[in-house]
């Protein structure tokens, strides 16, 4: 759904529709009126902007050019230009719950005065000084994409470099369970499904990050990559081997590493010289993407390496269940005297197409198998049935 409202200034301002939905839908759920629903729509727009303008304000201070969006049950600050140091961006993220606090004290101040302090006036000052409170008490809160997990993650990456993020993502995690937990005793289930989504999530960035290093963080080798794909899109094929050369001895390690590996072996194997394109991918196995995965079995059979081969099988055919992937397991199954697993795989050939079923038990590599009493009877059962 396209935001409603946009406001072009020096930091642009977007309003979703479903800011507008879900905050009407809090304010009807305390107030159960027309007028205390309007209300609380006010305090929660007028909260919310504060804050992201703690963050769009201090980033454009350090040079930045942020933008403001206000989203369901939030908003959301995006800065770009130049990387910040780490403890600028410490300040800006602050800076959001300082500015959001802020109101909590506006509010405490007017409701001194006494001419502010009469129900109607002062029931909404109150209202408006609590929301700014729960806020920012909320955001504080050490869990990932929270401020306060934010704040978490610039400690443990000035203190771990790039293992940092993801001891943030652990602690992030585990907070995020507790919290959970806590609401759905207490029967708040609506807040303790939200901390379970974040501990969720969390748990998969955690399990995406295992792979990463210094190295990833680099814009220069980020750039440097992206022009080796689009030179492999365009076919330049002797200039992308060179750079991927390059990539991989600046990375040395992590996902940009591992990436160049993956298209350096996949040159090399394209090539023929299947041994450097096993030896290849070995070396980033942990952190194949699918197609990879792919490569790996194929070059993993040709090296001989059975036993890896077999091990991808499950993996491989799950990527692409295909008669030739079937055949490669079945053949990988057989060279390693895994007798069922061999004919589980031939007969997931068989269901993907293999029409020749005698021609590929006739192969060498069924030699170890051939002899043995279940293979016998399989084959006398008739492959072709």
């Amino acid at each position: 759904m396209r935001p409603v409202i946009k406001f072009q200034g020096k930091i642009p301002i977007s309003i979703s529709n479903f800011f507008w939905l879900t905050a009407a839908f809090i304010g009807w759920m305390y107030s159960r009126s027309l007028v205390g629903t309007l209300i609380w729509v006010g305090i929660i727009f007028v909260s919310i902007l504060i804050h992201e303008l703690g963050h769009a304000l201090t980033a454009k201070f350090f040079g930045q050019k942020p933008r403001i969006e206000l989203i369901a049950f939030g908003g959301l600050t995006y800065p770009s230009g130049p990387k910040l140091p780490l403890w600028k961006e410490f300040i800006v993220v602050f800076n959001g719950p300082l500015f959001g606090f802020s109101l909590f004290i506006l509010g405490t101040l007017l409701l001194q005065v006494p001419a502010l302090a009469t129900p109607g006036i002062g029931n909404f000052l109150q209202t408006f000084r609590l929301v700014n409170l729960f806020w920012t008490v909320v955001n504080l809160l050490p869990v990932l994409p929270l401020d306060g997990g934010q704040l978490v993650r610039i400690i443990c990456e000035s203190i771990f470099h790039s293992k940092g993020f993801r001891y943030a993502l652990m602690i992030s995690m585990i907070v995020a369970i507790v919290i959970s937990l806590t609401f759905f005793f207490m029967r708040g289930f609506l807040i303790g499904a939200f901390f379970f989504l974040f501990a969720f999530q969390n748990f998969e960035a955690w399990r995406k990050t295992k792979g990463m290093s210094d190295s990833d963080k680099s814009d220069s080798l980020k750039g440097e990559l992206a022009k080796v794909e689009a030179q492999l899109r365009s076919g330049n094929r002797h200039g992308a081997l060179e750079k991927l050369v390059e990539i991989r001895s600046a990375a040395k390690s992590g996902m940009i590493f591992a990436r160049a590996t993956e298209y350096l072996a996949g040159l090399k194997y394209s090539d023929g010289e299947t041994q450097e394109a096993y030896d290849l991918l070995i070396s980033v196995k942990k952190h194949l993407l699918p197609e990879s995965t792919l490569l790996l079995q194929k070059v993993a059979f040709d090296a001989k390496d059975y036993k890896l081969a077999a091990e991808l099988s499950g993996k491989c055919f799950q990527l692409a269940p295909t008669a030739d992937v079937a055949i490669r397991s079945a053949m990988a199954s057989a060279e390693m005297q895994h007798v069922k697993s061999t004919i589980g795989w031939l007969q997931a050939a068989l269901k993907e197409g293999l029409v020749n079923v005698d021609a590929v038990i006739s192969k060498p590599h069924f030699e170890k198998v051939k002899t043995d009493p279940v293979f016998q009877k399989f084959i006398h059962k008739g492959l072709n049935n």
